[in-house]
């Protein structure tokens, strides 16, 4: 064995953590998007990008932004994800009212096929089954 081979034995290897998306703040975007339209010769845009260790997608994407107007100075960051809604409460009673609704049917429903059961368990054994009129 040699002696790199030896000496490596030694070390000690470290598990690296997960590696992390890349957040960028509103003023780094703006700063970058205004350094890339400053950029007049071949090339210049390019060597931004590489000096920054941005994609040029980055880039567009911005810019996009800021034709929206979501790098305008005091503009607030929109957070990415499904928005959240406030519950009405008339809505919720509305829910509340549709599942009591569906239980009482179920139970009137239950109800009438005991009763029809019993009319013809009645007329099995020759009882007469009182009328609901009397």
């Amino acid at each position: 064995m040699t002696a790199t081979a030896i000496s490596s034995l030694n070390e000690v290897t470290e598990v690296t953590e997960k590696a992390k998306r890349r957040a960028f703040t509103v003023e780094y975007k703006r700063r970058i998007v205004k350094e890339a339209d400053a950029c007049k010769g071949p090339g210049e845009i390019g060597a931004l990008l590489r000096r920054e260790g941005l994609y040029s997608s980055h880039l567009t994407t911005w810019r996009q932004a800021r034709d929206r107007g979501e790098l305008a100075p005091g503009a607030a960051a929109t957070k990415r994800g499904p928005k959240a809604t406030s519950v009405d409460p008339r809505d919720k009673k509305i829910a509340e009212q549709a599942r009591e609704i569906a239980k009482l049917t179920t139970r009137a429903e239950r109800a009438e096929a005991i009763a029809e059961i019993q009319k013809k368990l009645a007329a099995l054994f020759g009882r007469p089954f009182p009328n609901e009129e009397s």
